[in-house]
């Protein structure tokens, strides 16, 4: 057979990624502070672009209500959203974790170190509390200071405390000499804003050329400072040092303090022989260790935190329907100064400069085309899900229904990972609350008569539900939770059920027992 050159004509379809199709896909994924970021970016990148500062509002929304329904600024946080976590707990990781410790005595035996409720509208920031001084409440002179200059309420507003400059000011109270100011700067610096120091003493005299011993006996001031337990290296360090300041750091105490693994897996008939103490005295222990603080750096605050915004709004309509918006706050206002436009391509100069001039219309163009495409797609998205989740809407968590991202692509006509997309980093405001779009994709669980599907996300609202009421006499196992749901109509293992537990950091029938028995 003999080898020859030829020309063969083929016709063939393939996906070109181009570079302004790679630009609309990662604006469809951004978050609004993303997205803010981005348009900033562009705005100091390309001179076509301007703010559209004078553009008015959408209609139907006036900043504080909504046609009489909801108000976005006191839309409260959704059930889940932004709950505090709680480790899990391994024998071999009790004994070298701080932090799961806490959590377990969080989670059961000190409710006052993380209560673990959802924060009020006004902590988030949302709520008229959290607004700061209002312009109404000024009371002085109209029209600023007496020279005419604007008043700046800014200089009326005191700074918060933070723990670092709390503990410098006793520090410079308590050291008179220059070495140890300047070892106990170093020992702050190294102390984080739950108060514990983290850094290490012999790397810090190291660094300082001083002895190991006043680096140690600098710490030891700095643990005497306010607030009681500050400057700890562990746990049982912070809550031994809160007990000597109570006097009462006797050696039964000393020993609990120095068994807290037992303590977190509520082992007290371990404790009891440890401490050489009975019953009583052991339950007296614990409500002392309940009272103490884990964390004393956290009454300074860890910073601000910026509230999340939503990106949609949703409230009620009189005839029952459900009105979907998009949040004008967030959306970005950009236009293509078009007069500066023709004024510069009219201009004799460069190639180069004209070249430069019709990139960057271009790239306005395409920009505000697939920022309005972003935007109708997330619209879309949205109402796809309120029309499926109507009755979550109404009803509340016990009513979410299953759903899968093909059935909001195949509703809306777009692809899988489009809706994908659109659902990460993007928040919805409803009447129950502030919710992430990934929130009402759930997996379902069959019915026991073979009706309608159950969501998974409604069994662990009911089993959460379950678990809060049952009383100290009737602790409820995994086996009574699978029979209680059965009776619901709801086909549900056991390993699926402790499953479902365990991810709400639930503990398990016969910890929750000791729990109550100690309380």
């Amino acid at each position: 057979m003999a080898l020859t050159a030829k020309l063969v004509m083929r016709q063939s379809q393939s996906l070109v990624m181009t570079p302004q199709l790679l630009q609309a896909i990662k604006l469809l994924q951004f978050s609004n502070l993303d997205l803010t970021a981005f348009i900033e970016e562009e705005l100091e990148r390309n001179p076509l672009l301007e703010r559209a500062e004078d553009s008015p509002e959408p209609p139907g929304f006036d900043g504080a209500s909504l046609d009489g329904g909801i108000d976005p600024a006191g839309i409260s946080p959704g059930e889940g959203f932004n709950e505090a976590s709680e480790a899990g707990w391994s024998e071999a990781f009790l004994t070298t974790n701080r932090e799961a410790i806490e959590a377990s005595l969080g989670a059961g035996l000190a409710n006052s170190f993380d209560d673990g409720r959802t924060p009020a509208p006004d902590e988030y920031g949302l709520g008229a509390g959290g607004l700061g001084l209002s312009a109404t409440s000024w009371s002085g002179p109209p029209g600023g200071t007496g020279d005419g200059a604007a008043a700046n309420l800014e200089a009326y507003i005191a700074v918060p405390a933070n723990l670092k400059d709390h503990l410098e000011m006793q520090l410079g109270l308590a050291t008179a000499g220059t070495a140890d100011r300047l070892t106990g700067q170093v020992l702050i610096d190294s102390i984080d804003e739950n108060g514990y120091f983290t850094g290490s003493l012999d790397e810090i005299a190291a660094r300082l050329h001083a002895p190991p011993e006043q680096a140690e006996r600098l710490l030891r001031l700095i643990q005497g400072f306010d607030p009681s337990g500050v400057g700890a290296r562990d746990l049982a360090e912070c809550l031994a040092i809160q007990l000597r300041e109570r006097d009462r750091f006797d050696p039964a105490m000393q020993a609990l303090v120095g068994h807290l693994d037992l303590l977190a897996k509520r082992d007290f008939a371990a404790l009891r022989k440890f401490c050489k103490v009975d019953e009583e005295d052991i339950l007296d222990m614990l409500g002392e260790i309940r009272r103490l603080d884990p964390k004393p750096g956290r009454v300074f605050g860890g910073g601000s935190i910026a509230p999340v915004l939503p990106d949609v709004i949703v409230w009620p309509l009189p005839d029952a329907s459900w009105h979907v918006e998009l949040n004008p706050d967030v959306l970005p206002r950009i236009l293509v100064n078009h007069s500066y436009t023709t004024r510069v391509g009219k201009g004799k100069g460069k190639e180069a400069d004209r070249n430069f001039i019709s990139t960057c219309r271009q790239s306005a163009n395409w920009l505000t085309k697939s920022l309005e495409q972003r935007a109708r797609t997330i619209l879309k998205v949205s109402s796809e899900i309120v029309r499926q989740q109507d009755r979550f809407l109404a009803h509340g968590t016990e009513y979410l229904r299953p759903l899968d991202l093909k059935t909001i692509a195949e509703a809306v006509g777009v692809h899988e990972s489009t809706v994908s997309r659109v659902t990460s980093n993007k928040y919805m405001a409803t009447p129950r609350g502030l919710f992430e779009l990934k929130y009402f994709f759930t997996a379902s669980i069959a019915a026991h008569d073979g009706g309608a599907a159950h969501s998974a996300e409604s069994v662990r609202f009911r089993i959460r539900q379950m678990i809060g009421q049952e009383s100290s006499s009737q602790i409820l196992s995994d086996d009574a939770i699978v029979v209680r749901l059965k009776e619901a109509n709801i086909d549900i293992a056991r390993r699926t059920v402790a499953k479902y537990r365990e991810s709400l950091k639930i503990p398990s029938s016969v910890e929750r027992r000791r729990e109550k028995a100690t309380s």
